[in-house]
């Protein structure tokens, strides 16, 4: 990708060619002149406004990389061009010399490298440079035969010829220039979009895999815990039935992540779409997790009545309850939880007392492996959080509160979820 500084570098060696060509073809066009048409040109001054041109090139060359090229710096050259190409016409017949037209390329460069006021800066004092070459420049002396005079009118007429072609080169060279810029910038949003969705991709092909080699030995030590209940030694204490107790629970639980991330792949067809109400959904996936210690969870549903019909989305859910485990794995003692309805829209807040965002954090949110817990594969919550709900044609957006403790906030369409009409 481009950066600033790579483009203003790039229009800098640009400027410099092009300077380079006109410092030549105006050297070659002042000999034809004063050798061939035998013109009484002020050769010295000319070739003076044709050094500063060299020394300008020369000084752009030298300084290049040392800092970067600013637009402001490449308008200043550009004012020094205009000006040296004021000085040759005025030394050679003024707005009777042919070449005032390359005024336009001045504009034109303005319009193209820089932003919109540059362009319009070039065109308004191209067009004063223009009407005043026409009230002061002297004519040239030319031999007979090759001397003209131009009437005021023509001259009136050529003037505003000139200010209304500069004036639509500038309007219609910034709107392309705009039009190619946000093109660009679309581009590489779906290009970041297709790496970050196949990065996902790859990742979900890494988790079904994972969750059918884990499959087996959970069910087997589902199995040994079930048989374990039978023995004596086990039946006579309190204590390890308890234990044994919590340990099939907590198989049975990672048996059910594992069942939700293939489901989420999409290798589970044969259960169907659990349907149900947006309350309960919001109800059930609250109630279901299991915060870490003491951490108390405030559940607070404002968006409306219950009645609304909708598919539970497992990946929505488990998106949710990585929301609430991240909050806890922050240092959060107290995590608030609000839904709201704005519309269509359905609006879910997480709050949290905990350490917060940090500001590489926030501005990279929801890109892969931005995190702050120092392990290896850390930091994907968000990153998959924020590709689910772009999946559901939603967002999700972060920040700190102002107290202190993280917020995130996801909108998401209630017809991604919605069953028929019944939004």
């Amino acid at each position: 990708m481009t950066t600033p500084a790579a483009l203003g570098r790039r229009n800098a060696r640009l400027l410099v060619l092009l300077r380079w060509l006109a410092v030549f073809g105006q050297l070659a066009t002042i000999l034809t002149v004063h050798a061939v048409l035998g013109a009484a040109l002020p050769l010295w001054p000319m070739l003076a406004a044709l050094a500063v041109l060299v020394a300008l090139n020369i000084a752009v060359t030298a300084a290049r990389g040392r800092w970067p090229v600013t637009a402001p710096q490449v308008f200043a050259t550009l004012l020094v061009d205009v000006a040296c190409l004021t000085v040759q016409l005025y030394l050679s017949g003024g707005v009777g010399n042919p070449f005032v037209s390359l005024y336009l390329l001045q504009v034109v460069l303005a319009a193209v490298l820089l932003p919109a006021w540059a362009g319009w800066a070039m065109a308004g004092l191209t067009s004063a440079l223009f009407a005043a070459l026409a009230a002061v420049a002297p004519p040239v002396r030319l031999p007979p035969g090759y001397a003209s005079d131009l009437s005021a009118p023509y001259i009136a007429a050529n003037w505003f010829n000139y200010t209304l072609a500069a004036v639509l080169l500038v309007l219609f060279v910034t709107r392309i220039v705009r039009n190619l810029s946000q093109r660009d910038a679309r581009l590489a949003a779906l290009r970041q979009r297709a790496a970050e969705e196949e990065h996902v991709v790859r990742m979900g092909l890494l988790a079904s895999g994972a969750a059918h080699e884990l499959g087996t030995p959970l069910s087997s030590i589902a199995v040994m815990l079930g048989d374990w209940q039978a023995e004596p030694a086990v039946a006579a204490s309190p204590t390890l039935r308890a234990d044994l107790a919590d340990m099939r629970a907590e198989v049975m639980r990672c048996k059910e992540i594992l069942g939700n991330i293939l489901l989420a792949s999409g290798e589970v067809r044969g259960e169907a779409p659990v349907r149900t109400t947006l309350a309960a959904f919001l109800d059930g996936i609250v109630a279901g997790w299991r915060g870490a210690g003491s951490v108390a969870v405030e559940w607070r549903n404002l968006a409306g009545s219950g009645e609304t019909r909708i598919v539970g989305d497992k990946a929505l859910a488990q998106t949710i309850q990585n929301l609430l485990d991240n909050a806890a794995e922050a240092g959060a003692r107290r995590i608030a939880v609000t839904a709201r309805r704005d519309g269509a829209m359905l609006e879910l807040t997480v709050e949290d007392d905990g350490v917060g965002f940090a500001p590489e954090i926030l501005a990279k949110l929801g890109k892969p492996y931005q995190s702050t817990k120092g392990r290896r594969g850390a930091g994907i919550g968000l990153f998959l959080a924020s590709n689910v709900l772009r999946t559901l044609g939603g967002t999700l957006e972060a920040g700190n509160r102002a107290g202190g403790g993280g917020m995130v906030r996801i909108a998401l369409p209630l017809a991604a979820l919605a069953i028929g009409e019944d939004i």
